[in-house]
C-alpha cells in the first residue's frame, strides 16, 4: 500500500502529517498547517486533516 498524498498542493503525505500529530501532540488544523505546511495551499484538504485528527485524538 503506497502512502496517500492527503494536501496535493504542498505534497504531504498521511504519514508525514499523522507522524506530526502524534510526535507534537498536534490538535488543530493550524498546528497541522505550521509543521507540515498541508492545507496552506488551496484549502481543498482541510476536511481530511480535520478527519485525520478525529481519528488520532478521538
Amino acid at each position: 500500500m503506497t502512502d496517500e498524498t492527503i494536501c496535493h498542493c504542498m505534497d504531504v503525505s498521511r504519514s508525514t502529517i499523522e507522524a506530526a500529530i502524534r510526535e507534537k501532540g498536534l490538535t488543530t488544523v493550524e498546528q497541522i498547517q505550521e509543521e507540515t505546511s498541508a492545507g496552506t495551499g488551496c484549502g481543498g484538504c482541510i476536511p481530511e486533516l480535520e478527519n485525520i485528527l478525529k481519528e488520532i485524538n478521538g
